[in-house]
């Protein structure tokens, strides 16, 4: 007589609340529910949703949410006697999203979130929640949509030193700066076109003032280098200064700009900055196009990777946010930034004028004789040594007062940025220099 294997008696499903049924809170119900059977094999367990909360319960989502227990508000959510886990779909990194996910680790409650301004700003305070309760604190949706960075940086990575991350975070943004690149029109005009084509908010300020670039390169350079990053001391600039002139004068010199974040570590804390980049055309980064995000992670023995897909969207964040319930429910999640909780130190992010590297200067100057003399005067008496000039002698343009104006084009070789910043104060001081000047930083990608 044979006997039958011993099988494990099945699992329980894990039962999930949702705060914010939004696109992408909409989207995870969808997906958890058509791809169910492929989802219930490869988390040994299934996956159902028993809760939700938002604040429009009449608002059709298309998605049945008949047979889920509906809550007020979403802290009532976070201790449902019916949800295993919550998943944190609602935004913000204060107000209901925090406290819902603050009281849901505090329950023992495991969390998965989408939200980026939380954990860049909160992640180590919520990462010592998470641990002294004992449950996993997820995230992978809250960087560059489906593409799995987050799971490359402290999983696949664990065993290697990252030397730099970042990359293209923001498909807001890069879709204004390749159109802008593709068409010669001017930013405000490609802006109103991408809020009438959604891929820009009514408010675009946190996308193209780059702070959502800056909350995921927070959370992208704390996984690298296992200290959480000090939100407010990151450097920021976005693109509204970027012209169709800048794109015209970078593709004739071989450029393509990107708004970048970038992260290094150094001895005496963390170089973290997001802003405009002129990198080479024939680069990877820069064939990274349209509302696209790519992540690059420099490792010192895995060398460079890049990961690129959607940033953003129903179907990517849904994914994101699915991948890190399938975790929890087979019991494999990793601790928030890799390593213990009580062993990070929040790092400060290096200032500003410690910065090195290369730059473009463009300058509008009155066409006359001496006026280069004059501005190649102030960066040599600066330390800055200029690498190239290129003039635009189409642009060429008359003022009313009879000024004749001419673009002018400077790019440096490597010096520091506090000595650049120095010499455009000067710069933007010499009588022939007729508007503010335009200085983007070039990044060898």
């Amino acid at each position: 007589m044979t006997s039958s294997p011993c099988r494990p008696a099945p699992k329980p499903p894990l039962r999930i609340g949702i705060a914010g049924l939004g696109t992408v809170g909409a989207g995870v119900v969808k997906l958890l529910r058509e791809n169910a059977d492929l989802i219930h094999a490869r988390a040994g367990r299934e996956l159902v949703v028993t809760a939700v909360s938002a604040r429009d319960r009449t608002r059709d989502r298309g998605v049945d949410l008949s047979n889920v227990a509906w809550c007020d508000t979403p802290e009532e959510l976070a201790t449902h006697p019916d949800v295993d886990v919550v998943a944190e779909l609602i935004g913000g990194a204060e107000g209901p999203a925090r406290l819902t996910v603050t009281r849901a680790l505090e329950n023992r409650r495991p969390v998965v979130t989408a939200n980026k301004a939380l954990i860049a700003i909160h992640g180590a305070e919520l990462a010592c929640t998470a641990q002294a309760a004992g449950v996993p604190l997820m995230f992978e949706a809250a960087v560059a949509g489906g593409i799995p960075a987050i799971k490359t940086v402290r999983e696949g990575l664990a065993a290697d030193r990252i030397l730099k991350i970042g990359g293209i975070l923001n498909g807001t943004c890069n879709y204004i700066l390749t159109v802008m690149h593709e068409t010669g029109r001017d930013f405000a005009e490609i802006l109103a076109d991408a809020q009438k084509l959604g891929y820009a908010e009514a408010d675009p300020s946190t996308d193209v003032d780059g702070i959502d670039t800056a909350h995921k390169l927070a959370i992208l350079a704390g996984l690298a280098f296992g200290r959480p990053v000090v939100f407010a001391s990151v450097y920021i600039e976005g693109i509204r200064r970027i012209g169709a002139l800048d794109l015209q004068f970078a593709r004739k010199m071989g450029y393509r700009i990107k708004l970048l974040g970038i992260a290094r570590q150094h001895e005496n804390g963390i170089e973290a900055r997001v802003h405009p980049c002129l990198v080479p055309q024939d680069a990877p980064i820069a064939q990274v196009n349209g509302v696209f995000n790519a992540v690059v992670v420099e490792g010192a023995f895995v060398g460079r990777l890049m990961l690129e897909g959607r940033g953003a969207g129903e179907g990517p964040t849904a994914t994101a946010v699915c991948a890190d319930l399938i975790d929890i429910a087979r019991g494999s999640a990793m601790p928030v930034w890799g390593c213990a909780a009580d062993s990070l130190m929040q790092a400060v992010a290096l200032p500003a004028k410690s910065f090195t590297g290369e730059y473009y200067l463009r300058l509008n100057v009155e066409d006359r004789p001496g006026v280069i003399a004059d501005i190649t005067a102030v960066l040599r008496d600066n330390g800055v040594s200029l690498r190239s000039m290129l003039q635009h002698a189409d642009a060429h343009d008359v003022r009313p007062d009879g000024t004749h104006a001419v673009p002018l084009v400077l790019l440096t070789h490597r010096t520091n940025e506090a000595a650049m910043q120095h010499a455009l104060h000067h710069i933007a001081e010499l009588p022939a220099v007729l508007d503010e000047p335009a200085l983007i930083r070039i990044e060898a990608a």
